[in-house]
């Protein structure tokens, strides 16, 4: 199992021990310094802090600062056989177990895009709700149905995580590496393709539902599930009495509005409401402006922030 390394950091005075702990967890093709691409003042790591907040930032298992194993070399093909059900099962829950070990209390938790998907499935199966104190997610992603990407629509039905891994022998996406670049050269020449934000365009997807991993042969998906077709998580498992904050965006290619309105149906109708369930619909933004949008303080981290404190 590859580490996934969290970073903490703390600004101001005060023992860390007696700040509120907050774990950022980061989206697809990208790691845990997406989240401080902004100045200090427009960072939510750096706005955190200054409000008296403990803050981690995780990153994923393969990214630059995420790249140690016990045995495995990265350059090996063994090294990248995983899919991202292992960061739910495993690495998403190590991390949390770190942070509660290291500050002594349950953090708030904060994620955009993947980082959302992962939370939610972990929460569908009882994983990760009774060490957090609630979570914040942005863009949240649990079904795809209504993506409208082309370069997303066109490598979801290509099954892009075997093609690119098995057929093309490439373990890690590496966007400047020759094989991705001649891969991603070949669907941006399809009519319609745009190619210019790979960040939003690209995912992998299968029928709009959020499944485990998918061996495509049925006889794997049988010894591994007992059924041919992979089991879907069911957002609406996830415990009602969890609070949970979700803002999303009329602009988001990807987290598209009615596919949000998809998983606030699962929720709603096993019981998530009152303070236990805070949406925020914000039609001017985009899939990367909760992360890296100038106006994302004042529209959506003052809002997470006083959402936390309501759960301190």
């Amino acid at each position: 199992m590859a580490t996934s390394w969290a970073c903490k950091g703390s600004r101001g005075g005060g023992a860390a021990a007696a700040r509120q702990p907050v774990l950022l967890q980061h989206g697809v093709l990208v790691d845990g310094m997406t989240w401080l691409l902004g100045s200090p003042e427009e960072s939510l790591p750096y706005i955190l802090a200054d409000q008296g907040f403990d803050v981690w930032i995780a990153n994923n298992r393969g990214t630059r600062w995420s790249s140690r194993h016990v045995s495995l070399d990265p350059k090996s093909r063994s090294y990248w056989n995983w899919s991202w059900d292992d960061i739910v099962v495993n690495d998403m829950p190590a991390i949390v177990d770190y942070v509660c070990s290291h500050t002594g209390q349950k953090p708030h938790y904060v994620g955009h895009s993947m980082g959302t998907l992962v939370a939610l499935a972990a929460f569908s199966e009882g994983r990760m709700v009774d060490k957090l104190k609630s979570a914040a997610l942005l863009s949240p992603v649990a079904y795809l149905s209504h993506i409208t990407t082309p370069i997303g629509v066109v490598l979801a039905k290509a099954f892009a995580g075997e093609l690119i891994s098995d057929l093309l022998g490439i373990a890690e996406f590496n966007p400047a590496s020759p094989q991705v670049s001649n891969l991603v050269r070949t669907f941006c020449r399809k009519p319609g393709m745009n190619c210019y934000d790979l960040l939003t365009s690209f995912t992998a997807v299968r029928d709009g539902v959020l499944t485990k991993y998918d061996y495509v042969m049925p006889d794997a998906n049988v010894a591994r599930y007992g059924q041919a077709d992979p089991p879907a998580y069911d957002m609406g498992a996830i415990p009602a009495w969890f609070p949970l904050f979700l803002s999303y965006g009329g602009r988001d290619s990807l987290s598209d509005p009615a596919d949000v309105a998809l998983l606030l149906d699962d929720l709603r109708r096993r019981g998530h409401a009152g303070d236990r369930l805070t949406v925020q619909y914000l039609p001017q933004l985009a899939h990367a402006d909760f992360v890296i949008g100038v106006c994302a303080k004042d529209l959506v981290y003052n809002d997470v922030i006083s959402f936390f404190r309501r759960f301190h």
